[in-house]
């Protein structure tokens, strides 16, 4: 009997560890019914596929929104377009309404009436009205012996001639896109909203406490949210920003959860994940590794150090540059983190493995190896004839393009100053009017004290780092007349330039010369650096990339087609589903599924700016003021972990309860799971979300916002 019970219970802690892995796959939402669905109920999911996604009747599809066209992910909380998303996602807005008078990305800002709602210059929310699976379409004129060029001309001709058969009078917004390497093709339709306004965003000391030596980690304690709000004409449908607009009605929003979360619950993301590599060779492994993550590091730790300098020294540089500092270190700290994953958890071994199966597998069958026998060696041979040109294509980009400000502004501000030269008086007017409003907003996060450190700190590293032969043509001129010092060539070009002053600028744009703009030494280095770019985009091995992986994936689906394999992220919603579990991070670190509103006076120290407590948070916390948002044992918890597939565009993305009511929001991966846009590790991968009940807790005791609670539908013991 002993004996039988201690099986019972091996058995069931094995069971319950397979239920608590992490569970791979971005599954697009019209899929559900044909590859999840019985999966996710088993894990104890309450609804139907028509009610997650449904294109005749309200699902949730219609509370979930794309931000930006894909930067990150939102969901609409209110019956009055009250959208939530994370503190990240709205920064950049949150500083342009920043100054050192009003400075809300260090006070916060929360809007108690409607009118205190600050509208968004050049923000868009879009929702997905519905998919359509247009595979046999494309590839009906498709065959097998073509050859690249052949082929991609024969799929653009298609994709011109249903673009225009679904879309004959221009009045949807379309976009076709496709998935596992141009094996499958979908056609999306959205509706976009343009008039958002900001309405609540946390102080940075919750928003982005623990900055970014908690980026990426857990244990983490950061409240990641913030609030708009879509406005509509008075017919619900899309308008420019108008002081008539009013608040847009949904046909579908979320409820808010109060149960909290416990071991084992099911979750489930929906959202727009922007990219993922997951049939990455190990050779393209072994690139990333040496080549591509190390170089990006490289670069962009000379960037934050620049910027860093500039920003403790000046208050209102801090401002200025907020946003862009924390974009670089964002990605900075991710490359590290996956190179650190990928070698630990060996997974350049893992996919030479499977490509040995691969082989095996093809060339077990005739008509296979008539199929797929090319599709390694192409990879291969594209890796081999890239490596060369690999960190020159990086730095062309990271130094080169978007290194500093001047560079990626010279080149948009030459492309708009076309219309300035035009013979038609209308179309010069408008586009000295773009080009102002252009302007202005370039200027208001401009610093040329900074930019000018920027420019010539990382052109120095470049021409230093890389071999000529992928150097922007610039450099040459740099070399024979300012004797290769980019400091001399920055003093006559930030002397001289229209483009790094404000006031030379519009009066260049009120009176404007074709002359000028050419022999701008700034307009010279951003069309340089561009074409530097381009032309490393343009590699005369893409061909081999695009055939060889196309049929190693179509390959690998048929040879393992008892499983389900998920497609690629690409910006297109997705649903991921998992558990709320604990995990095992290295030998004898053992990481809980919560953390609670102690951890952040335990990390309090208010002389490092990444770990301020306001005396008003430290007091509300110290003193259990939770109120209704305390959980079972009295702590308010502030972030957990559950095991969901997640990457760069989640961010914002609501996490669902069985019911599809929200519990939290997704703002994170962990650290030890870094690798996981390359290969998932079922054991580690863990998305961290801030607990819904800690942003209520920061609106109702914080802010005082109860306008906005009072916008939003509780629901509590459905659990």
């Amino acid at each position: 009997m002993k004996n039988l019970l201690s099986i019972c219970m091996v058995a069931m802690m094995l069971l319950q560890g397979m239920n608590l892995r992490a569970d791979e796959g971005m599954w697009l939402v019209n899929m559900l019914n044909r590859i999840t669905m019985a999966e996710m109920s088993e894990m104890g999911l309450n609804l139907t596929a028509e009610e997650i996604y449904d294109i005749n009747n309200a699902s949730l599809k219609d509370a979930i929104v794309r931000l930006n066209g894909g930067s990150c992910t939102g969901e609409v909380i209110s019956s009055q377009g009250l959208v939530l998303t994370n503190h990240h996602c709205a920064y950049d807005a949150i500083q342009g309404f920043s100054s050192t008078a009003n400075d809300y990305l260090t006070d916060g800002f929360f809007a108690l009436e409607k009118n205190e709602e600050k509208h968004i210059e050049d923000f868009v929310i879009s929702f997905l009205v519905r998919i359509d699976d247009v595979t046999a379409r494309m590839l009906e004129n498709v065959t097998p012996d073509m050859d690249e060029e052949t082929r991609n001309a024969t799929i653009g001709e298609a994709r011109a001639a249903l673009m225009e058969e679904m879309n004959a009078d221009g009045s949807k917004e379309l976009q076709l896109k496709s998935f596992y390497y141009d094996n499958e093709f979908y056609m999306f339709e959205y509706k976009t909203y343009e008039d958002i306004r900001l309405v609540a965003a946390p102080p940075e000391s919750v928003g982005k406490y623990g900055g970014d030596t908690d980026n990426w980690m857990w244990p983490r304690h950061t409240g990641d949210f913030s609030m708009l709000r879509i406005y509509a004409d008075e017919n619900n449908e899309p308008s420019e920003y108008s002081e008539t607009n009013i608040p847009y009605t949904p046909k579908r929003h979320l409820r808010v959860s109060m149960d909290g979360v416990s071991e084992g619950d099911f979750t489930m993301i929906m959202g727009f994940p922007g990219s993922t590599d997951r049939f990455l060779s190990s050779w393209g492994v072994e690139q990333a590794l040496s080549l591509y993550n190390p170089s990006v590091v490289d670069v962009r730790d000379l960037k934050l150090t620049t910027m860093k300098k500039h920003m403790d020294a000046d208050p209102a540089v801090r401002i200025q540059y907020a946003a862009k500092y924390a974009q670089t270190a964002n990605y900075w700290k991710y490359y590290i983190g996956q190179s650190k994953g990928l070698k630990r958890l060996n997974i350049q071994s893992q996919k030479a493995e499977l490509e040995a199966r691969f082989t095996d597998w093809v060339n077990a069958d005739a008509s296979r190896q008539e199929e797929y026998s090319e599709a390694l060696d192409l990879i291969q041979a594209y890796y081999a004839e890239t490596d060369a040109s690999v960190k020159g294509k990086v730095y062309a980009l990271e130094a080169g393009l978007i290194g500093a400000d001047i560079t990626l502004f010279g080149f948009r501000f030459y492309r708009m100053a076309a219309g300035l030269f035009s013979e038609a008086p209308e179309e010069v007017a408008a586009t000295q009017e773009a080009m102002g409003d252009f302007a202005d907003n370039f200027f208001r996060e401009y610093d040329q004290a900074t930019d000018r450190d920027l420019f010539v700190n990382l052109m120095t590293k470049f021409a230093q780092d890389i071999d000529p032969a992928y150097h922007p043509s610039f450099f040459a001129t740099v070399n024979g007349k300012y004797k290769g010092d980019f400091n001399r060539f920055a003093d006559k070009m930030y002397a001289k330039s229209v483009l790094v002053d404000a006031e030379r600028c519009a009066a260049f744009i009120a009176n404007p010369s074709q002359k000028v703009l050419d022999k701008d030494l700034a307009v010279i280095s951003s069309n340089s650096a561009l074409q530097t770019y381009i032309a490393g985009m343009q590699n005369p091995s893409e061909a081999k990339f695009e055939r060889g992986y196309r049929l190693f994936v179509k390959g690998l689906r048929e040879m393992d087609s008892h499983q389900a394999i998920a497609p690629d992220a690409n910006s297109t919603m997705r649903l991921t589903f998992g558990a709320v579990a604990p995990y095992k991070a290295a030998d004898a670190v053992h990481y809980d599924f919560i953390t609670t509103a102690n951890g952040v006076l335990e990390k309090k120290d208010n002389s490092n700016p990444e770990f301020v407590v306001p005396d008003q948070l430290d007091e509300l916390i110290r003193t259990k003021d939770f109120g209704d948002f305390a959980n079972e044992d009295g702590e308010l918890v502030v972030c957990f972990i559950h095991g969901t597939d997640i990457t760069g565009g989640n961010s914002g993305s609501p996490v669902l309860d069985a019911n599809g009511d929200l519990i939290g929001l997704a703002f994170d991966g962990n650290w030890e799971a870094m690798s996981g846009d390359i290969a998932f590790e079922h054991e580690l991968q863990r998305t961290i979300s801030v607990d819904v009940g800690y942003i209520m807790w920061i609106l109702d005791k914080f802010a005082g916002a109860d306008n906005l609670l009072a916008e939003i539908e509780f629901v509590k013991g459905l659990r």
